[in-house]
């Protein structure tokens, strides 16, 4: 569903354990013009198309153990999605019906979406995420409801980190400071770092990865700091103390991005918050929208074409 909203730290719903640094190694806890309804009112009322048909038990069952991945009160980063999942698929013919009775506004509004996500760790139809057409705006109050649960949060900055693999170098850009440059090392020939856009969907001091769990037989285990969780798949960006030779000259990761030890992985890690947007360029593959938060790897057309409505 897409249209017009009006108005209306770190905490995410989003457990996950890390257990390597490449691929499946993480296990989850300009288009049409859109509708405009009138600022100030909400995004999607329970009824935003004329429908003679009241909701289904059956809808209102998968409503009733709907998901929100944000927590009531969050301050979260431009790049999160509002991202819903359900214990059990939604099948294709109800998702427009369970689409109507998902209500989002914000303030100040935003033309936004609803698409469908198959989720890396999910069956297709578990997961529908709401995403505005460009980054929110700082200081954007948000509210969502999904069934009995209901979130408010705010985005509360702009952090873009734009990561060059051939240049080995992350550009930090925070708000209007002025952009940080900072060496890194990314995944070497073959085990190349995702490229796109992944948002930050958590972090941690310290996380213990094991390369067995991504099929790179005992390439390395043990404890890894400043952890910066990327996708589902295992990508992090982490204090690496290979970074402390390699940075900004060579990529020598398992796909993963490195940062060194002295100082640069824990400042990174401090300036961090769920939903920043960590852009790769210049590698291979493109990160699947349903690894992690890849939303933002979809153009707005291809975005809205997830909808069922």
């Amino acid at each position: 569903m897409r249209g017009h909203i009006g108005a209306a730290a770190l905490g995410l719903i989003c457990a996950l354990t890390l257990t390597g640094c490449s691929d499946a190694g993480l296990t989850p806890d300009a288009a049409a013009a859109p509708r405009q309804p009138v600022a100030g009112s909400p995004a999607f009322p329970a009824t935003p198309r004329p429908t003679t048909t009241p909701p289904s038990a059956a809808t209102l069952g998968h409503l009733s153990d709907a998901s929100i991945n944000i927590t009531d009160g969050g301050h979260v980063g431009v790049g999160m999605p509002i991202s819903v999942t359900f214990k059990r698929p939604i099948p294709t013919s109800e998702r427009a019906d369970v689409e109507r009775l998902l209500k989002v506004t914000a303030d100040p509004g935003v033309t936004g979406s609803w698409a469908w996500i198959k989720d890396r760790n999910l069956h297709d139809g578990q997961r529908v995420d709401f995403r505005p057409r460009t980054y929110w705006k700082p200081g954007t109050k948000v509210s969502v409801t999904a069934g009995p649960s209901i979130r408010s949060f705010t985005v509360a900055r702009s952090l873009v980190a734009t990561v060059d693999v051939r240049t080995h170098k992350m550009t930090v850009v925070t708000d209007d400071a002025a952009p940080q440059t900072i060496p890194i090392t990314a995944g070497r020939p073959g085990l190349d770092t995702w490229n796109g856009t992944m948002v930050v969907s958590d972090k941690q001091r310290r996380v213990y990865m094991d390369s067995r769990t991504v099929n790179i037989a005992d390439a390395y285990q043990g404890w890894y700091s400043y952890a910066v969780h990327l996708t589902t798949s295992g990508t992090c960006l982490h204090e690496n103390d290979r970074a402390n030779t390699y940075a900004g000259s060579d990529n020598v990761t398992h796909g993963c991005i490195g940062l060194a030890s002295d100082g640069t992985a824990r400042r990174f890690y401090e300036q961090i918050i769920p939903g920043d947007v960590i852009r790769v360029i210049n590698s291979k593959d493109r990160v699947a929208p349903g690894n992690g938060y890849g939303d933002w790897n979809l153009s707005w057309s291809e975005w809205r074409s997830g909808s069922a409505l």
